[in-house]
């Protein structure tokens, strides 16, 4: 095996090893509590009253924290609550999530995260473009696709950024991508609603929901491309 490949393979095991470990830890529960059904799961979770948004924003951060992405999560919540509502409780989960992984890589296993970045050059040109420009890289790598969001929490703690401009430039930097993707399992959700139900929404009701959808995703992959070209120049001149 190359030595790339064995990079990119140690730091995918532990990785993968988490989400299979949540994947099974999942399913084990879901067929405990008789959840094998995702539309009552959904109902069962509705059903928790205002319960159900913090046991969704408890089970969103261990996740997160545990190196499993949240795009799935984050596509339940719309289901579950709609857009508004589901962008809030991801909002706030997906933050603390990311200030926790910040913290443990600050403080907790800083050598351990430090010896796996030094074999991607990438981070490094992030690094050392946070020490010139600060909350903005932070915004900036939270909009790019490149750079994947459970790794990013972790990185950053080595880094030379505050923890308060940290925390809110990757609030801001993700309620793009949040929003394209609660907006997705909102319409899901309706979807699915709508096909239960026998009397659903209006033609012009669903013509207006598509269209606000496209709109969001739009937006979201406009602003990943300024960010990611943002992030190019910002490297180059740190260099």
């Amino acid at each position: 095996m190359s030595r790339p490949s064995k990079r990119i393979t140690s730091l995918i095991r532990p990785r993968l090893f988490a989400e299979l470990i949540a994947l099974a830890a999942i399913i084990i529960a879901a067929r405990k509590l008789g959840l094998t059904n995702p539309a009552e799961t959904l109902d069962r979770i509705r059903g928790l009253g205002p319960f159900g948004p913090l046991v969704f924003i408890m089970i969103y951060i261990a996740a997160a924290v545990a190196l499993v992405p949240g795009s799935i999560l984050t596509l339940a919540a719309g289901a579950l609550f709609g857009l508004l509502w589901g962008t809030i409780y991801v909002s706030i989960a997906a933050t603390a999530a990311a200030t926790i992984a910040f913290l443990i890589g600050r403080y907790f296993a800083r050598d351990w995260i430090a010896a796996r970045l030094e074999r991607y050059p990438k981070f490094s040109a992030v690094d050392r473009a946070v020490a010139r420009g600060g909350w903005k890289i932070v915004g900036l790598t939270r909009l790019s696709p490149v750079f994947p969001y459970v790794f990013l929490n972790y990185a950053f703690g080595l880094t030379s950024v505050r923890l308060s401009e940290y925390v809110w430039a990757s609030w801001l930097g993700m309620l793009p991508g949040t929003a394209m993707y609660v907006y997705i399992g909102s319409f899901g959700g309706q979807l699915a609603r709508a096909y239960a139900n026998t009397r659903g929404r209006s033609a012009l009701e669903w013509a207006l929901y598509a269209l606000g959808l496209t709109a969001t995703i739009a937006l979201a992959v406009y602003a990943s491309r300024l960010a990611s070209r943002e992030l190019r120049r910002q490297a180059r001149e740190s260099e």
